[in-house]
């Protein structure tokens, strides 16, 4: 497991009963995890500086109670990067702080290449985490989702990074649909990232499915990517998925060229050894 410790502004404070408490900036929520199955008391009795909890209903979903004074939106910021913060319908928040282990990755990548000119696509792109990472590092990116609130929320991303005139393109739309497009246009890529759901419906309800659908739409990518590509990301949140299962993905599509790896991501608990899991990265890459 590789750990993420380089943020000023997220933390992990205490992790209890499928609960976990963070502090994003200055605020502090408490959201559940399904990973936390061990119990250090009521987090909700510990503390007295809980700005907002979300509860579960047992309908399905759910609700945040806001404790005290929370905003509409506030800002973040990892090293030089920016992100808008908004308390979302099931739980989230619009950020994913375990990516920038990725973050820093693609951003070496691109800075350490001698390609000029580089070219990342970011598939099942969401509000733009690696977007504005590559856009920072000095590529240009192609943003694909098929929610237009979240690719509204990932220019919001941008512009509050300082990157409002790099160059990027929004696109609203079903990943693999668009993938297929660029095949036929004969468009390639130096990077591709992924972020795929474990289910999903596309712009116009096509249905995702991760296990049924993940190895073609890898095939499908690897012929819009150039010959020894500075990357090649997914990113799983799907349980059930071992690392392995996404080694041997890579391992067939690209015939074992290039340098493959599968690993968990994790974040530290505050104040103690425990370590939280937060899902799998699989990349292949080329030196």
């Amino acid at each position: 497991m590789r750990l993420v410790n380089n943020w000023d502004d997220y933390e992990i404070l205490d992790a209890s009963n499928g609960m976990k408490l963070e502090r994003w900036g200055e605020i502090n929520l408490l959201r559940p995890d399904p990973q936390i199955i061990w119990d250090n008391g009521s987090l909700e009795n510990k503390y007295s500086n809980i700005d907002a909890v979300y509860y579960r209903s047992n309908k399905g979903g759910g609700h945040w109670e806001n404790k005290k004074m929370v905003p509409k939106s506030w800002n973040i910021h990892y090293k030089d990067l920016s992100f808008n913060i908004k308390q979302m319908g099931f739980k989230h928040t619009g950020l994913f702080p375990e990516q920038a282990l990725n973050w820093d990755f693609m951003m070496d990548k691109i800075k350490t290449s001698n390609k000029k000119n580089i070219n990342v696509l970011n598939l099942f792109a969401y509000t733009g985490g690696a977007s504005v990472a590559c856009l920072k590092a000095g590529a240009s990116v192609v943003h694909v989702d098929s929610s237009r609130g979240m690719v509204d929320w990932a220019k919001e991303n941008v512009n509050s990074s300082g990157l409002g005139d790099k160059p990027i393109r929004y696109i609203v739309d079903d990943v693999v649909k668009f993938v297929k497009r660029e095949i036929r246009r004969g468009n390639t890529y130096d990077a591709i990232v992924m972020d795929p759901p474990s289910y999903g419906r596309g712009s116009n309800k096509e249905v995702w499915d991760i296990e049924k659908d993940l190895f073609n739409l890898v095939v499908l990518c690897k012929e819009i990517l150039v010959d020894e590509p500075l990357f090649y990301i997914i990113n799983s949140y799907t349980t059930g998925l071992s690392c392995e299962v996404f080694t041997n993905i890579l391992k067939i599509v690209f015939k074992d060229r290039g340098n493959i790896e599968s690993f968990e991501i994790g974040l530290p608990i505050r104040n103690s050894s425990l370590v939280l899991p937060c899902g799998i990265c699989s990349r292949y890459y080329h030196e």
